[in-house]
């Protein structure tokens, strides 16, 4: 027995040194001690459990049929409690089993299944519910079985035994030869041998271990092995499963155990199939991965390129240099105006500019080759919340013409500005039109208006300002989407007078937190600069006394008689004040002759007295334009007052046309001679009759001679009339004046242009008043109530500026009510008809209302009149001026408000008496019902009888209804 255990231990022994061995060499995989080979491992994998359970348990585990120690003490504890034996093994056992006293098992097989090594059962616990062996071998005594014990020792045959639970038994750096292990001498062994079922040779081969068969070890396989990157399977290195799988074929059952080893290496095969699909997946996998990298990689640099093309500028510029696409952001990174610059010329790769073309002001500076310049810089900003770029383009070859276009798509913003457009258009935009020179002229049949100014605004809060220098057009909406173009372009006419070789464009982009913020900041401040307490006097007496402009539309219409009798109407009225008496140009006998006409006027100078003594004020409109048949003209062309031909060196006048005039020149005052020459002859006039002030009549750019040459060099024609104002500061007193491109200085008021007396005409009047406001003229005198002529369209397809339209005959009454109910509410009350000449006590009634209601807004005329000396802002405003939040104020243009302090809502079209009227944030009293109304919503279906007008005073924001 003894000598059992000592063969047993150095078999562990010789196990452990071979399995070291093996370590070193690196390719050892576990081998676990068989179980013994029975019936019952056939059917339950030599430890009660199912065939099937047993491969599951092998693929999981170690990929072979292999046990540590617990697995088979708890498969030994199982055939214990559960396998049954027939009669005959039951007496074999009790013939061989010595026993070894009382040990009986108590069911607890955790305990059993401990990984530590014990004692070896008794032969009655081991060996019950092992089935005999299919193999029959001869009846052995003990002795037999000792001299096989003896036979197997001397066979030496290898087998390598590593159990992770049991290698702490093994002693450290020892080898050995495999031995059979030898009971203890208390112990017989397991089996009984048929000796008719075998022969002993086989008996040789097929010797028996304490565990399991050495047939049983080619049932499963070693796991696979990996070799260079090269996947082994175990049959490729396990030379004892060939030699098991040949000794294992001895009767059926191990053809059954051969067919279920076969078996058990599908799943490796499978297992090997997957793998080699797991590596194509792989593949697949790297490969993609490889291709995302490089598209990563290549959209990165065409996204860095983009990133250098598309550089930002002074924070909030973004500007491609290959497409020239432009954007202004907002702090946040929204866009505030987009567009394209340079779009005259074609897409190119632009390169920075040489040093000697550079600016010493630090401008950024692009070159397209042999084409253009652009210069960007920062600008001068009025404040602090307001930021400013400049933009300067120089074009480099003729033929060229540098364009700027801007988005003014709705969701763009609304824009504003500029002036008064053919089509009547308040918001820019809406209606297209061609490149036209930006200068003034007869809406009627130009593009543009009676004044301009290169200003343009946007509801998002960025203004553009183009230079004065520049010779610039101005389209809409004609190239692809809606969008407002800038051109710098010379041409025959307007800008015929290069200031530079090639065309410039240059100008200011600014941006506020908001359109009013911006508005303010760039508005024109302190219009008191050089105003004396006369033209103080005018501005009110312009506010609170109407104009009343002398009917006559031909010579013999004027006359001293007919001023006389006029005014003895208005005195007749009782309820309207006394005011300013303006004559038109007739007073004289041809234009230019700045004298009374003798004949018409004999006592003229009484006739102004008498005025005087009244209360009123007398006007006299003049003009710059000498006609031909004057006897100044001979005096001015041989004195070269005159503006002359170009290129006639000065010896030929150059003539034009002015309203009924045929032909007239035009007095040069750039001319160091002229302006004193001017004001010699009407001081004339001053000495003869006390005339209070002067109404100037400028006409229009095309009023100037085409081919014209001054004796300074003229930008464009309307700069002609800023040489005017300026030279004659200080030395005649101007109420008013026709046509302006800068604002003039007070008291002179800017007249609007002529509008034609119909229901088209009075609906002009609230935009026109607008757009000139925002365009920076404050102070503004509307046309007479009426109108200022009868567009006689079916007789005329054409209009030309140069006719002399007669004065409209006495309007319609409810046309004449409306417009009256309108003009209440404008700084300026002008008057032609007379409201008594109706001879209705119905529009007598109104206008005496209206008188009333005029003495009301006179408070906040003078009022606001004094916030525009201040700041510059209009006094007729948009409703957006209340409230630049409110996209509900942006497009109304029937609507406007006086300063901030009333809104007035009149009726505009023919027969109606229901309007629809908007609130602007804040309580608001009803003119007609005096009851509050809350803001910032609509009233529909608002009832305005003839009789009244629609207007709203502001409350304080305390108010309680």
């Amino acid at each position: 027995m003894h000598n059992g255990a000592s063969s047993a231990r150095q078999h562990g022994t010789s196990l452990q040194q071979d399995d070291e061995e093996e370590g070193k060499r690196g390719s050892i995989e576990e081998e676990y001690i068989p179980f013994v080979d029975s019936d019952h491992e056939d059917d339950c994998g030599g430890d009660g459990r199912s065939t099937e359970a047993m491969n599951s348990s092998s693929r999981v585990g170690h990929e072979d049929d292999t046990m540590t120690e617990s697995q088979e003490n708890l498969g030994r504890a199982y055939i214990h409690r559960n396998a049954s034996t027939t009669l005959v093994e039951q007496r074999m056992q009790d013939e061989l089993t010595v026993p070894l006293g009382a040990n009986v098992y108590d069911g607890n097989l955790v305990e059993e299944a401990k990984d530590e090594p014990t004692d070896l059962r008794s032969l009655d616990d081991r060996s019950r519910g092992l089935r005999r062996n299919s193999i029959s071998l001869p009846s052995l005594n003990v002795n037999d079985l000792d001299a096989l014990r003896l036979q197997q020792q001397e066979l030496e045959i290898p087998v390598m035994v590593e159990d992770a639970s049991s290698s702490s038994s093994l002693s450290e750096g020892t080898t050995g030869t495999p031995a059979t292990p030898v009971l203890p001498s208390n112990v017989k062994p397991m089996l009984h041998f048929n000796d008719e079922s075998s022969s002993d040779e086989e008996d040789k081969r097929q010797t028996k271990y304490l565990f399991r068969t050495k047939r049983r070890t080619s049932i499963a396989p070693l796991p696979a092995l990996r070799l260079n990157d090269k996947e082994m399977m175990s049959n490729d290195f396990d030379t004892h499963s060939v030699m098991s799988n040949q000794a294992s074929i001895t009767s059926v059952n191990s053809l059954a155990s051969l067919l279920k080893e076969k078996m058990q290496n599908v799943p490796a095969i499978i297992r090997k199939k997957k793998r080699e699909t797991k590596d194509y997946k792989l593949r697949v996998f790297v490969g993609m991965l490889f291709l995302i990298i490089v598209f990563l990689v290549g959209y990165a640099y065409v996204m860095y390129n983009q990133k250098l093309l598309n550089k930002s500028y002074f924070e909030n510029i973004k500007f491609h240099k290959k497409t020239r696409n432009f954007r202004l952001l907002d702090g946040k990174g929204v866009d505030l105006l987009t567009g394209m610059l340079g779009t005259g010329f074609s897409v190119e790769q632009p390169y920075n500019c040489l040093p000697e073309n550079l600016k010493t002001d630090g401008s950024v500076c692009y070159e397209w080759t042999s084409k253009a310049r652009l210069y960007m810089n920062l600008a001068k900003s009025p404040g602090p919340e307001i930021k400013c770029y400049s933009f300067e383009w120089e074009t480099l070859q003729d033929g060229l013409q540098p364009t700027d276009c801007f988005d003014i798509a709705e969701e763009r913003g609304y824009w504003y500005g500029g002036g008064m457009t053919k089509v009547v258009e308040y918001v820019l935009g809406k209606e297209a039109f061609s490149a036209s020179p930006f200068v003034t002229g007869d809406r009627n049949v130009h593009q543009w208006g009676n004044a301009l100014k290169r200003y343009f605004l946007n509801s998002r809060g960025v203004a553009i300002q183009v230079d004065e220098k520049t010779p610039l057009y101005v389209s809409v909406n004609t190239y692809s989407g809606r969008r407002l173009c800038l051109h710098g372009r010379h041409d025959k006419f307007a800008f015929v007078n290069n200031q530079t070789t090639f065309p410039q464009l240059k100008y200011t982009i600014c941006s506020g937190p908001d359109m009013k913020s911006l508005h303010n900041g760039l508005m024109q401040k302190s219009l008191w600069d050089g105003l004396t307490e006369k033209d103080n006097d005018v501005i009110k007496s312009l506010l609170r006394e109407p104009v009343w402009q002398i009917p006559a539309s031909k010579q013999e219409d004027l006359t001293e008689t007919a001023i006389y009798n006029y005014t003895e109407s208005i005195i007749a009225l009782g309820y309207l004040r006394l005011g300013h008496v303006l004559v038109n140009e007739f007073w004289q006998r041809n234009i230019g002759d700045f004298r009374l006409d003798s004949e018409r006027f004999p006592t003229l100078d009484e006739t102004v007295n008498i005025l005087h003594r009244r209360g009123f004020r007398v006007s006299f409109t003049i003009q710059p334009f000498i006609s031909t048949e004057s006897s100044n003209f001979r005096e001015a062309v041989a004195r070269k007052l005159l503006i002359y031909e170009r290129e006639s060196e000065r010896s030929i006048p150059a003539l034009m046309r002015y309203k009924s005039t045929a032909s007239a020149g035009v007095l040069d005052v750039t001319n160091n001679a002229t302006i004193p020459w001017l004001a010699e002859q009407l001081k004339k006039i001053s000495e003869t009759v006390e005339i209070d002030s002067y109404f100037v009549d400028f006409g229009t750019a095309f009023n100037i001679p085409r081919y014209y040459q001054c004796s300074q060099t003229l930008v464009n024609p309307d700069e002609y009339k800023n040489y005017f104002m300026e030279r004659f500061e200080g030395t005649l007193s101007i109420f008013g004046v026709s046509s302006a491109v800068s604002v003039p200085r007070p008291p002179a008021f800017l007249s609007l242009p002529p509008m034609n007396s119909s229901w088209d005409g009075l609906k002009s009047i609230i935009p026109t008043m607008l757009s000139y406001g925002i365009t920076g003229f404050p102070f503004l005198m509307p046309g007479p109530v009426g109108g200022d002529f009868v567009l006689p369209t079916q007789q005329l397809k054409h209009m030309y500026s140069y006719y002399s339209l007669d004065l409209p005959p006495l309007p319609d009454k409810e046309l004449y009510i409306r417009w009256l109910q309108l003009a209440t509410f404008l700084p300026v009350l002008r008057f032609t008809h007379l409201p008594s000449e109706y001879r209705d006590d119905a529009v007598t009634s109104i206008a005496k209302e209206l008188a009333e209601i005029r003495q009301r807004v006179l408070p906040l005329l003078e009022r606001f009149s004094s916030v525009a000396m201040d700041e510059g802002l209009p006094i007729i405003r948009p409703l957006w001026m209340l409230d630049s939040t409110d996209v509900n104020c942006f497009s109304i243009v029937d609507e406007f408000s006086i300063g901030d302090g009333m809104i007035v809502a009149p009726v505009l079209g023919q027969g109606e008496t229901v309007r629809e009227v908007y609130l602007p944030q804040g309580v608001w009293k009803d003119g007609i019902d005096e009851s509050l109304r809350k803001g910032s919503r609509w009233i529909h279906n608002y009832h305005v009888p003839q009789n009244k007008v629609a207007y709203f005073t502001k409350m304080p924001d305390n108010t309680r209804f």
